[in-house]
């Protein structure tokens, strides 16, 4: 079960990705070309908070059962010295929540909005700011766990 949840948290991370950003290009142009608010645009932005949270509930089941978070809640304080066992039993997890708050809050401001400038530049803010969130928490080359495959298979 877990190197599935493993290879489905992996994918859908690109997929994910890959709306966020067209989201942030969206949005930044709304906002500074004075665009109107379009269906298109609120469709892509409700995919990707949709997304968002269907990569939080894979990635908490997942928490559950990884053998590396397993090893970190075991022994906390050995965990908080072991790079690995840290980053994900404590610094992927809590910086993966706070980009799925800042995108959750994002989309929910932007409803509020009387103009839609000030909706472009809700969803520009706030999912920017979930955006930098996510490439420090996420495993990449440019993170301490540069090891991790970029793709995995099923």
């Amino acid at each position: 079960m877990y190197p599935h949840l493993l290879a489905t948290h992996n994918a859908l991370r690109w997929v994910f990705l890959a709306f966020l950003l067209v989201s942030l290009v969206q949005s930044y142009s709304g906002w500074f070309g004075n665009k109107s608010y379009t269906k298109q645009a609120n469709t892509i932005k409700t995919i990707t908070v949709s997304l968002v949270h269907l990569q939080l509930i894979v990635g908490l089941i997942l928490y559950f059962v990884s053998p590396l978070v397993a090893g970190f809640l075991e022994n906390v304080g050995a965990g908080m010295k072991e790079k690995d066992l840290r980053f994900f039993g404590m610094e992927h997890f809590i910086m993966m929540v706070f980009a799925v708050i800042a995108i959750t809050i994002g989309s929910a401001k932007s409803k509020r909005q009387a103009s839609d400038t000030a909706k472009y530049k809700t969803i520009a803010i706030w999912f920017t700011v979930a955006l930098v969130l996510i490439l420090l928490a996420a495993p990449s080359e440019f993170s301490p766990m540069n090891y991790r495959p970029n793709f995995r298979s099923f």
